[in-house]
């Protein structure tokens, strides 16, 4: 008989275990701070549970756990742990400092069911959604390795795969980052979603209370058939901004729009106008991601005075409007550019010297 994994149980799940046990029903909280509080992998090691429970525990369960076969160093500081699944395929969480913060990306799915043409990972095409517990387990993992005085500060659901076509585990795991009982204990406006646009699916993310970044990336319908033609078939433009419009913000809340800047693509003075009048009447901010190459695509990245000229045409009318700092670009670890290169692509060069300050990694469980 295989062994249950506990982290794969949902909170109520496990309840049903204690209760199947005979045990008190406090016992499954007890648990739950053990796996993600404490963020143990050892049952043996629940010094709250007497011996005999302890042994009886782990003649029926274990405590699954990511661990990363290559963490790759940026010259930047930039991290990108590549962690193989139970199943033997590959994931890939990027750990990124910025001044005191410290932002984890993470992946809700191995591949992309999308098909975006400026990203690695929609090269891939889908090989599965990841569980619940296979999202909380890259949290875990990293945060197992940081040092004491550096913890996670915010949580982007940006990494492979389009969280929405995987929504009920993202859910799942959410309402495991997010329980400040016997969850990780995140604040829900740490944490954003990433979605390329699954306009019906807006009100779940609403429901999980985490902040929205929708990519948009174009400013004409045509535009957007060509660099992201699955979602656009679907969800055109003018179903994406009503659903926008319609998103329940709470006050002080701003929706995020992520432009991916592709040079003589979408990166024109008439694309930043039309942008303008796109988003007119909505609170919300726009990140600019001038495009991180990678080798086999044909996008190429616009020149630093085309990006500025961007940003300062959206500024002039209004509009909060950012320049994404591309991190982690030399280990393949920048927005747009995690998965799988295929066999015949050139390899990625490897990794810069170290930082001066980089931000230290432990192996302690």
């Amino acid at each position: 008989m295989s062994l249950i994994d506990l982290t794969a149980l949902s909170a109520d799940e496990l309840a049903a275990l204690v209760h199947d046990r005979g045990w008190p029903r406090y016992r499954a909280r007890q648990i739950l701070r053990w796996l993600y509080q404490a963020r143990l992998t050892d049952i043996a090691a629940m010094t709250d549970l007497s011996h005999d429970d302890r042994m009886q525990l782990a003649a029926q369960a274990r405590i699954g756990s990511l661990a990363p076969s290559e963490v790759l160093t940026s010259e930047d500081a930039t991290r990108k742990f590549i962690f193989p699944l139970e199943d033997g395929k590959r994931i890939e969480s990027v750990l990124i400092p910025d001044e005191d913060r410290l932002t984890l990306c993470l992946s809700t799915q191995v591949g992309c069911t999308l098909d975006c043409t400026f990203c690695l990972t929609g090269q891939m095409g889908l090989q599965r959604n990841l569980k619940a517990h296979e999202i909380v387990g890259q949290v875990l993992a990293v945060q197992r390795r940081l040092p004491e005085d550096r913890p996670l500060n915010n949580l982007v659901l940006m990494g492979m795969g389009e969280p929405l076509a995987n929504a009920t585990a993202v859910e799942e795991a959410i309402r495991r980052l997010t329980n400040h009982s016997w969850g990780v204990g995140f604040s829900a406006r740490r944490i954003t979603l990433s979605t390329a646009g699954l306009s019906s699916r807006l009100k779940q993310v609403a429901r999980m209370g985490v902040n929205l970044a929708v990519s948009l990336n174009a400013t004409t319908n045509e535009q957007r058939n060509r660099l992201m033609p699955a979602v656009n078939k679907a969800y055109p433009l003018e179903t994406l901004l009503a659903a926008c419009r319609a998103f329940p913000l709470k006050p002080r809340s701003r929706l995020t729009f992520e432009y991916v800047l592709l040079a003589g693509e979408n990166d024109t003075e008439q694309d930043a106008a039309r942008l303008v009048k796109l988003v007119r009447g909505l609170r919300c901010k726009i990140n600019l991601i001038p495009f991180n190459e990678f080798p086999s695509n044909p996008h190429r990245r616009p020149s630093e005075e085309r990006v500025l000229l961007f940003q300062a045409i959206l500024t002039r009318h209004g509009l909060e409007a950012y320049i994404r700092k591309s991190k982690g670009r030399d280990i393949l670890g920048a927005c747009g550019q995690l998965g799988t290169l295929p066999e015949a692509s050139v390899p990625v060069r490897p990794p810069g010297p170290r930082s001066p300050h980089p931000i230290p990694i432990h192996s302690h469980s």
